[in-house]
């Protein structure tokens, strides 16, 4: 599937690997999806000799590719099962969405910003990363294609979009950071209609998530 990826880069991915179990990350298929993913494509070439250090990088657009930690926790956190219908909000580099696909997931990706839109869906089909992707407001989500099982917000959110709750299954679980200018990984898990339970998992720092399409 992919040219560029030497016996180097898979050597640096399994160091990653096993600094992301240190970091108590558990789950064997989110740790084989990152042994997997060959995160240096998603960078820019000046960066590409720490594309395997366990840190964020800026991208296009004023953006960052997040930390690899963070990447395995949000996917740790949705409690991914074969065959899962997953929204995506805010697709950015493509990283967090090519790791979600070798998880064996049905993936819906929505990003705000054309220039990053373009960039990340043709890099990730490229090498076979092939979702569904959409360019479009975070904020509203996918109604045409919900519910879905699992929803993943990729920057931080000031509050809770109702729109993205109502496009989550009952038993679903979405995974966002949540506050303005600091945030907390928080998960919801939808038991009912109208009842979600919510859990607090610690701080975290994202870019912020806006409103609206930048063309």
């Amino acid at each position: 599937m992919i040219q560029m990826d030497s016996f180097r880069h898979k050597g640096m991915r399994q160091r990653l690997v096993q600094e992301l179990r240190r970091k108590k990350i558990t789950d064997t298929n989110v740790l084989n999806a990152i042994g997997r993913v060959p995160r240096h494509l998603f960078l820019e070439s000046s960066f590409v000799s720490f594309a395997y250090q366990d840190k964020a990088f800026p991208i296009a657009a004023g953006q960052t590719i997040s930390q690899p930690y963070t990447v395995a926790l949000q996917s740790q956190l949705l409690n991914i099962q074969a065959e899962d219908k997953v929204l995506e909000v805010g697709t950015g580099s493509g990283y967090q969405a090519a790791v979600l696909i070798e998880m064996g997931v049905k993936l819906f990706s929505i990003e705000r910003q054309k220039e990053l839109y373009l960039r990340s869906t043709k890099l990730l089909k490229s090498i076979g990363y092939n979702g569904r992707y959409f360019l479009g407001d975070g904020y509203e989500g996918l109604p045409t294609f919900a519910p879905f099982d699992k929803v993943i917000i990729t920057a931080g959110a000031p509050f809770i979009p109702k729109s993205l709750l109502l496009q989550l299954k009952i038993g679903g679980i979405m995974v966002i950071p949540l506050g303005d200018k600091k945030q907390v990984m928080t998960r919801i898990t939808r038991m009912a209609e109208d009842d979600f339970k919510q859990e607090q998992l610690g701080e975290c720092a994202f870019v912020p998530m806006l409103k609206g399409v930048v063309n």
